[in-house]
């Protein structure tokens, strides 16, 4: 499959990169519009895609990718020549702040169309990703999209609206999680572990933690449950943690994420 990306920045090269580490995908079957910022020539340097200067290139694409900032989406699909939009090629933007009735005011509604919101686990194939469909994309196109996207993690498909809170839980979310490796770390240098060690132990732990809760599918709570026995230190830990605001301080973080 031949997929076309307009922008290479934080997000666009986390997929290319997951669509690279797959296998599935040539480097040089990923078309990439270059910008005014070299950054997409210089990642190309180090990823080996196909960058591209002329828009009527892309039209070998069978999937295009929009991964730039919001305000450069419209432009970029009034942009697009004859030689990509009469071949309805599917499209997926990747940004937030613009929804699909406002792209279809540029393509029409009969493009097909999709509004995906990823996280950055996406460059190992592990990411997350939201999405909604335009009304009109056909069942072919649509396979399309999503035999695309899986290569990258798992596609939640969810109605537009609630794409902002995918985003801040799966997207902001992985920033959270980072800080919580940084202060287990420094918890565990703290109390003796050298601090590459202290950073292993506590992604694995992290990581182990997530694979048990999907694979189980039990409440969190009785996972935390199985671990925090009578008197024991677990539970000590817990109600530490909640005296000091643990779950208000998540919460609270996301609705920031929100506002």
């Amino acid at each position: 499959m031949k997929i076309g990306f307009f922008g290479a920045g934080h997000m666009g090269s986390a997929m290319i990169q997951g669509f690279i580490n797959s296998g599935e995908v040539s480097p040089t079957d990923i078309l990439v519009k270059g910008g005014r910022s070299q950054t997409a020539a210089n990642r190309q340097k180090e990823m080996g895609f196909t960058l591209i200067d002329d828009l009527h290139d892309i039209a070998e694409a069978e999937l295009l990718i929009v991964a730039v900032n919001p305000s450069a989406v419209l432009p970029i699909l009034k942009a697009l020549p004859t030689s990509v939009t009469d071949k309805k090629i599917p499209l997926v933007s990747v940004a937030a702040g613009v929804n699909l009735p406002e792209m279809a005011d540029v393509l029409g509604d009969e493009y097909p169309l999709a509004h995906c919101i990823p996280n950055t686990p996406v460059q190992v194939n592990e990411g997350l990703l939201g999405i909604s469909y335009g009304e009109q994309l056909s069942s072919a196109d649509k396979d399309t999209i999503d035999q695309a996207l899986k290569i990258l993690g798992s596609l939640v498909e969810i109605d537009e609206p609630l794409l902002g809170i995918v985003g801040s839980v799966a997207g902001c979310g992985p920033a959270f999680v980072d800080l919580f490796i940084e202060a287990l770390s420094d918890a565990g240098v703290l109390y003796g572990l050298n601090r590459e060690l202290s950073y292993q132990i506590a992604e694995q732990m992290i990581k182990g933690a997530a694979e048990l809760a999907l694979q189980s599918k039990k409440h969190p709570g009785e996972l935390k449950d199985g671990v925090a026995t009578p008197g024991g230190t677990t539970i000590k830990g817990v109600v530490a943690l909640e005296k000091h605001g643990f779950r208000n301080a998540v919460i609270e973080g996301v609705k920031g994420t929100m506002e």
